[in-house]
C-alpha cells in the first residue's frame, strides 16, 4: 500500500484497514508458531503498511503537510 492511497483514504476507511490488517497479522504470526505460514515476507509487509497508516494519521492530526 502507497502513502498516496492512504493519504486519499477517509479517516473512517483508515481505521478500518487498520483493524483488518492488524488481525490478519495477528492470524499470520500463529500460523507462524504452528508452521503452516508460507509467505513470510507477509508479515514484514503487513508490518510496515500498519506503521505507513499510523505515520499518516499522526501527520494529519499535527497538521504536517507533505
Amino acid at each position: 500500500m502507497k502513502p498516496d492511497e492512504i493519504r486519499k483514504m477517509s479517516p473512517e476507511e483508515r481505521l478500518r484497514r487498520l483493524n483488518e490488517l492488524r488481525l490478519e497479522l495477528i492470524k499470520l504470526r500463529l500460523q507462524s508458531k504452528v508452521g503452516t505460514l508460507t509467505n513470510t515476507s507477509r508479515i514484514r509487509n503487513i508490518r510496515k503498511d500498519i506503521a505507513r497508516i499510523l505515520t499518516i494519521m499522526r501527520e494529519e492530526k499535527l497538521r504536517i503537510k507533505r
